[in-house]
């Protein structure tokens, strides 16, 4: 196994990522519903006249913002002399768990804004483990769900619509555990080159770092257009924005 300061932070001995780091991970693309509800009800103040369509398109900039910003920032502590490439390292996987939840709640919100609610978290951490996992994700669900019967190869357009469906809980926790370790070692293996670029010091790793989220937020994006493809979404007014569980917090994007 490397000994590489990237493999040695995230991977155990035993070649599989450390416990701590896979307790995060699956932490990170958990984000609960409430949360979701909390940032949509903050759009429609914002923008009351916006479609669903149009909300979309605020969300995704959101999101860009969000990660690409993190990223630049964490990959610029490299060039200061008082904080060392150790210290921007630790900094860079709390940039990667960031990175995982900002992705959770973009698209939970899209899952939202196509009348997909998903109150079970189980639910909920597939959906997003398959919107980054890419290609990968989309034939994993589809063939869970049995939506690729008599289709070709390639992603199956608008596979988010399955959970919709009425599916036992059990049935998303069997899913979860199947999905799991084949989540781990992609994103594991792509977050690991991203954290190397944050760390580059000189100030170099604040152009990676931002350059690098971005690049990995705009393939999460185009994953979740193959998820939510042909899915009818709903008018904003339709929404469960009035439901007391929902957190009134701030979501920063600048």
């Amino acid at each position: 196994m490397s000994k590489d300061p990237i493999s040695m932070t995230v991977i155990g001995d035993d070649g599989k990522p450390r416990t701590m780091i896979q307790d995060a991970i699956m932490k990170g693309v958990g984000v609960q519903r409430p949360l979701v509800l909390a940032y949509l009800k903050r759009l429609r103040r914002k923008n009351p006249d916006a479609t669903a369509a149009q909300l979309a398109s605020i969300a995704e900039s959101d999101y860009l913002k969000i990660v690409t910003g993190s990223g630049a920032a964490v990959g610029g502590t490299a060039a200061i002399p008082a904080v060392g490439t150790g210290v921007a390292l630790g900094l860079s996987v709390a940039t990667t768990i960031g990175f995982l939840e900002a992705s959770a709640l973009y698209a939970q919100t899209l899952a939202e804004l196509h009348g997909i609610a998903i109150e079970d978290p189980d639910r909920s951490r597939v959906l997003v483990m398959a919107v980054l996992m890419g290609e990968e994700g989309s034939s994993m669900i589809a063939g869970l769900t049995r939506q690729a019967a008599g289709r070709g190869g390639g992603p199956v357009k608008g596979w988010a619509k399955a959970f919709g469906a009425n599916k036992s809980t059990s049935f998303y926790a069997t899913m979860q555990r199947t999905m799991q370790k084949k989540f781990m070692r992609k994103v594991v293996g792509t977050q690991a080159a991203s954290v190397l670029g944050r760390v580059v010091p000189f100030g170099v790793g604040a152009v990676i770092g931002g350059a690098g989220n971005r690049y990995l937020a705009k393939r999460v994006i185009e994953s979740a257009k193959v998820a939510f493809a042909g899915i009818p979404q709903v008018s904003p007014g339709m929404l469960e924005l009035d439901d007391p569980r929902i957190i009134d917090t701030e979501i920063v994007t600048d």
